[in-house]
């Protein structure tokens, strides 16, 4: 696994913060960043300490002299050497390493221009407040770290494996394999992803999903890596190994979005690489040329304008408040259950102009229910339904399952004498002492079933009963109950064209498209096609002056999903494949989240725009004033790190679960 590094990833902050994977070496490393950061805080607090100590010396008390200078000045400087060291240290790095420009130099000249013209008091506050700011940034930044952090948090520290001799055995999930069967007790973890063998019991998903409301779950139901059970005892039976899990590959998703920036990080990376070194420029010049052009002007009066501006151009505001505002975009996301594999693919998603969407098991839920049902000529629904229930009365099919689930009646499974599977066509059973067909026309013709009619639809069941044609069912997938809201709810933020693309049959895409409030739909598609489709709808996207986002779940959407500018899946019924190619991942399957997601993007580009526009503005304005004299060493100091601390408050409120909330319930609001 890999692990994040500089914050920015330019060197010119010289921050670096990092982020390991759950275990020992997470530990060892959050340990050692908290020593740091104790360590820093205990020289700040000694600096400022010395530097409090000296200015009510200043105030208050008679001058004291000592052999070479005074004793304000001496704890001055010693509250300098104290907390500028670090600062000092990263800046000597940061030259070794090439990197010669970045706000610990910009600080560490100033501080030892304020030095040579005597001014102590302000040198001595340039290193107490700078590293008072860069400590609360890092905390800060380690905040929004530990937001994503907290994902393996869930992970179990064991898994009681089931022995041989029907005992059990604690071994780290690690060691377990496909097949192996486990026990979860009430209140555990559930170590591993797997299907429910025995027991009853419901889980809390809030560690993948978000959504704290418990999910019953019986024999036969999938239980994911880092849920909590409840009340109840499970055997579980594994089908995946570790790695492989719903939270090793949620933890692995949101690692890796951190290092993926987006196009306003890679501004301000380049930008600061010219930025800086032409600050330095510009205070040489100020320092330098007033006193040889203008008559009378003296050289320590531009120099400390010169170090003012020094001071004001840090670039800290830029560098850190940006790449934190994604990042806690990121975190914030996820969260919600949304996981956004980078900050470029979170600052896309505001761009999005046509979206489409896969059928099955996307906007419908993968369960079949019987929509119609249409008897012979004579013949009653409800006596065709009967036949056809307790033919289907012990098969596992998701057909069958629909059709006993229609039945309003108690299936009587003694009437029901032999029962044979028909594999793909459907099934032969004898009930009542009457043979039963239900399944294809296909086979209905092949039985020589009388009273056939034409072929129905694709989704139509055939039923006859002792040879005669007795009528048919409809069945077809249950459209999600959140399908119409999203679509309605993409519209409602810009979104110019919402599509179906399917491998269903026609009749079926155009009804789903039709109950949903798609614009369009295209049916009978291979996953080829789908590619071809995503061509056309780029372009339509790019005439819109927006992107083109495709939401999907199984194996065959992989192509669409790495075709589209944002591929967005389905994290909980989706495959492996699909999840692997998307750009985002919804865990929990609501359709509502892609709309969410979408608010997430517009409210942390906002941010963003406005940490930009306050460190420039401010900065702007200070260069001006203090290049004229109007502002001290103390006022750009304080104007520098305020603007930083601002900046990163902005960028934090991205973790508030009320900005959460905003971006799932707001629906009429367009940007």
């Amino acid at each position: 696994m890999r692990e994040i590094g500089h914050c920015c990833d330019c060197l010119e902050c010289g921050k670096v913060v990092r982020l390991q994977p759950a275990g020992a070496g997470a530990d060892k490393s959050e340990a050692g960043a908290f020593s740091l950061l104790n360590s820093r805080a205990a020289l700040l607090l000694s600096g400022g300490a010395l530097f409090v100590l000296a200015l009510l010396l200043r105030l208050f008390h008679p001058p004291v002299a000592l052999p070479f200078l005074g004793l304000e000045e001496a704890l001055f400087l010693l509250s300098f050497g104290l907390a500028g060291a670090g600062t000092i240290w990263k800046a000597l790095l940061g030259m070794g390493r090439g990197s010669l420009f970045n706000e610990n130099a910009l600080m560490s000249l100033a501080a030892a221009g304020a030095i040579a013209i005597g001014e102590y008091p302000e040198a001595a506050a340039l290193m107490v407040f700078f590293n008072l700011g860069e400590l609360l940034e890092e905390s800060a930044v380690q905040r929004s770290r530990r937001s994503i952090a907290v994902l393996m948090e869930s992970k179990p520290d064991y898994a009681n494996l089931v022995l041989g001799d029907g005992g059990t055995e604690k071994v780290p999930p690690e060691e377990l394999k496909p097949g192996d069967e486990i026990i979860v007790r009430p209140g555990e973890k559930i170590p591993l992803d797997g299907v429910v063998i025995s027991g009853t019991s419901s889980v809390n998903n809030a560690a993948l999903t978000g959504e704290a409301a418990p999910l019953g779950v019986e024999p036969g139901a999938t239980v994911l890596a880092g849920a909590v059970n409840g009340p109840g005892l499970l055997r579980v039976r594994v089908s995946k190994p570790f790695s492989e899990s719903s939270l090793a590959q949620v933890y692995r998703l949101v690692l890796e979005s951190a290092e993926r920036k987006a196009p306003a990080e890679r501004f301000i990376t380049s930008f600061a690489r010219y930025y800086t070194p032409a600050v330095i420029a510009g205070a040489l010049l100020l320092a330098l040329l007033p006193p040889l052009l203008i008559p009378g002007a003296a050289f320590r009066t531009w120099l400390y304008r010169a170090l003012v501006l020094l001071v004001i151009s840090c670039p800290c505001a830029l560098v850190i408040s940006i790449p934190l505002g994604y990042l806690c975009g990121i975190a914030g996301a996820s969260r919600r259950g949304i996981l956004v594999k980078g900050a470029g693919y979170l600052d896309a998603l505001r761009k999005v102009k046509v979206a489409a969407f896969d059928k099955t098991g996307t906007i419908t839920e993968g369960v079949f229910e019987v929509k119609q049902v249409v008897p012979a000529p004579g013949g009653e629904a409800q006596e065709l339904l009967a036949w056809a229930a307790h033919a289907e009365a012990y098969s596992s099919h998701p057909l069958a399952r629909s059709i006993r689930e229609a039945y309003p009646g108690a299936l009587r499974r003694e009437e029901v004498a032999s029962c044979q599977e028909l594999e793909g066509m459907g099934v032969k059973a004898t009930v009542r002492g009457k043979t039963v067909l239900v399944g294809s026309l296909r086979l209905l013709q092949r039985e020589g079933v009388r009273g056939l009619p034409p072929a129905a639809a694709k989704e139509a069941v055939y039923v006859a009963v002792e040879g005669e044609y007795a009528g048919f069912l409809v069945v077809g997938d249950r459209l999600r109950l959140d399908a119409a809201p999203a679509v309605q709810r993409l519209k409602s933020l810009g979104v110019r064209r919402v599509v179906l693309l399917t491998g269903d049959h026609d009749a079926a895409a155009q009804e789903a498209a039709r109950e949903a409030g798609f614009d369009a739909a295209h049916a009978s598609l291979f996953p080829g096609d789908k590619v071809a489709h995503l061509e056309e709808l780029g372009k339509e996207a790019a005439f819109y002056g927006g992107r083109l986002a495709y939401v999907g779940d199984g194996i065959n959407d992989a192509p669409a999903l790495s075709r589209a500018d944002i591929g967005i899946a389905m994290g909980g019924a989706g495959s492996d494949a699909a999840i692997e190619a998307a750009d985002v991942v919804i865990m929990d399957d609501q359709l509502l989240k892609v709309a969410a997601a979408m608010r997430i993007s517009l409210s942390t580009r906002r941010i963003v725009l406005q940490n930009i526009a306050l460190a420039l503005g401010v900065k702007a304005l200070v260069l001006v004033a203090g290049a004229l004299g109007a502002v001290s060493i103390w006022g750009a100091l304080f104007a520098d790190v305020g603007t930083a601390l601002l900046a990163i408050a902005n960028a934090t409120r991205l973790l508030r679960p009320e900005k959460q909330e905003e971006a799932l319930s707001t629906v009429n609001m367009v940007p």
